[in-house]
């Protein structure tokens, strides 16, 4: 009999489904070779499933891990899930803080990873935006703003080494300012039927929270997380610096 946890809203049968998802997707990026999630990787994917980590962002830390351990020659034995534990988390933190669902307390703001250069970010975000012209995901329509975000990082990149104080802080508002503008044209850009699946893939990432926010801040996450899907069916990167 499916029992539910009081704090996570699951049923044991939800959780179980979610290790289960978790293996499933674990085996096919290790080539086939299953590596079951039993025991304390069992315990530590439940633990996932109970801080409402959502399986998109699990599936992406999986990715990760394993395109760094093929880059590193190191595919010899399959990754486990353990393995991934400090990318999701990492993930899921750098989630919850994008999409608002929670305030970080004074211990985990200082735990909190460390921004790096914005001018590492700006050369960064210009070497993704060339290769998303170069693609077939992002599409035609998205073009022109595709080559205007280019233009407001190329203003950027000349002082963003150097730039201090009201100097930088406007360096960095012209960057949010450009991924406003980007993602605003990568929804347009989109299908209607597109953009209502990506919202209800981003309320479904976003289920564990539901009972915790209020109706306005409920809206600002989904369109948040619809933000961050948006800009992986097109292929672009975020462009602003957080």
């Amino acid at each position: 009999m499916s029992t539910q946890d009081p704090a996570t809203g699951m049923t044991t049968d939800e959780m179980h489904a979610y290790c289960r998802e978790v293996e499933a997707y674990l085996c096919r990026r290790n080539d086939g070779h299953l590596i079951r999630v039993v025991g304390p990787a069992f315990e530590l994917v439940k633990g996932w499933a109970a801080q409402g980590i959502p399986l998109t962002l699990v599936r992406e830390a999986i990715d990760r891990v394993v395109e760094r351990a093929e880059k590193k020659a190191l595919r010899k034995r399959p990754v486990r899930i353990e393995f991934c534990d400090a990318e999701v988390l990492d993930a899921f933190d750098r989630w919850r803080r994008a999409v608002g669902v929670t305030h970080a307390t004074p211990a985990e703001a200082a735990g909190a990873p460390k921004r790096g250069s914005l001018h590492a970010h700006v050369e960064r975000v210009v070497v993704q935006l060339a290769a998303a012209l170069g693609s077939n995901r992002a599409p035609a329509a998205l073009t022109p703003a595709i080559h205007a975000a280019l233009g407001a990082l190329d203003s950027v990149q000349a002082t963003s080494a150097t730039a201090r104080g009201a100097a930088r802080d406007g360096l960095i508002a012209a960057l949010a300012d450009a991924d406003r503008a980007l993602l605003e044209a990568a929804v347009a850009a989109l299908p209607s039927d597109t953009l209502a699946a990506l919202t209800g893939e981003a309320a479904g990432e976003l289920s564990a929270f539901r009972g915790r926010l209020p109706a306005a801040q409920w809206d600002a996450a989904v369109a948040a997380a619809r933000g961050r899907l948006v800009r992986a069916a097109v292929g672009v990167p975020v462009v602003s610096f957080d």
